[in-house]
């Protein structure tokens, strides 16, 4: 049976945040203060965590950063944020998603259970296949989730390490949104990319960072995105 950890302080969205995983055969723990949820995290195995942004003591996004030194556990912020650079700072952090308050039970069941499918497979992938991936500078090892541009490390969130890996798997094709989306978050977009938006530009950025010559992330207008 999966395991999720809420971190929420309104008890009252925590209770049905339960009621709605628990009515799916998963198993749920709370916590509605931001120590107590970090405790937790780091001192028990989950197989996801939804974590509010603003909690008594710490925030939701200092959590999320702690708990990314030493655990990859799936995390989906659930927030009433609805800024957009809220939504760049929860990913920048390393979360894999982002809902925001008031969402219906069947999304928030769906995407717990897409990214918990999708953690376990490429779990399992990398425990069997240490492969390297080169192309040109861009040097990639999916076993460890190191990334490299040339000589210089970078440092990728889980997802963002995901995109470049599948685009760089295969030079010069064009993937459209919905289908990188769809690939890396294991559900249906419904139209909703700005995440993977969010993920593409952070991606460029790290690059030129680490090389300002590299340009491998190519924007096709009206198509989508490929590697060359």
């Amino acid at each position: 049976m999966s395991k999720i950890l809420i971190i929420e302080d309104d008890e009252n969205i925590l209770d049905l945040e339960k009621d709605y995983i628990e009515a799916s055969d998963m198993h749920a723990d709370g916590a509605t203060d931001g120590n107590t949820g970090l405790e937790l995290a780091l001192n028990n195995e989950y197989d996801l965590i939804l974590l509010d942004v603003m909690l008594p003591g710490i925030n939701g996004f200092e959590i999320c950063k702690k708990i990314r030194e030493t655990k990859n556990t799936p995390i989906i912020f659930v927030t009433a944020k609805r800024d957009e650079i809220d939504k760049i700072s929860g990913l920048g952090y390393g979360a894999d998603d982002y809902i925001v308050k008031p969402f219906s039970p069947a999304e928030l069941v769906a995407r717990i259970k897409a990214h918990i499918n999708r953690y376990k497979t490429l779990t399992s992938q990398n425990s069997e296949n240490g492969d390297i991936l080169v192309r040109d500078n861009i040097k990639l090892n999916k076993n460890t989730g190191e990334a490299f541009v040339g000589d210089s490390e970078i440092t990728l969130t889980k997802k963002e390490f995901e995109v470049l890996y599948i685009l760089a798997s295969h030079p010069n094709t064009i993937y459209s949104k919905a289908e990188l989306f769809e690939s890396v978050w294991g559900y249906d977009s419904l139209g909703d990319t700005s995440t993977l938006t969010v993920h593409i530009n952070r991606l460029r950025d790290k690059i030129k960072e680490a090389d300002e010559n590299t340009d491998c992330i190519k924007t096709i207008w009206g198509r989508g995105y490929k590697f060359k």
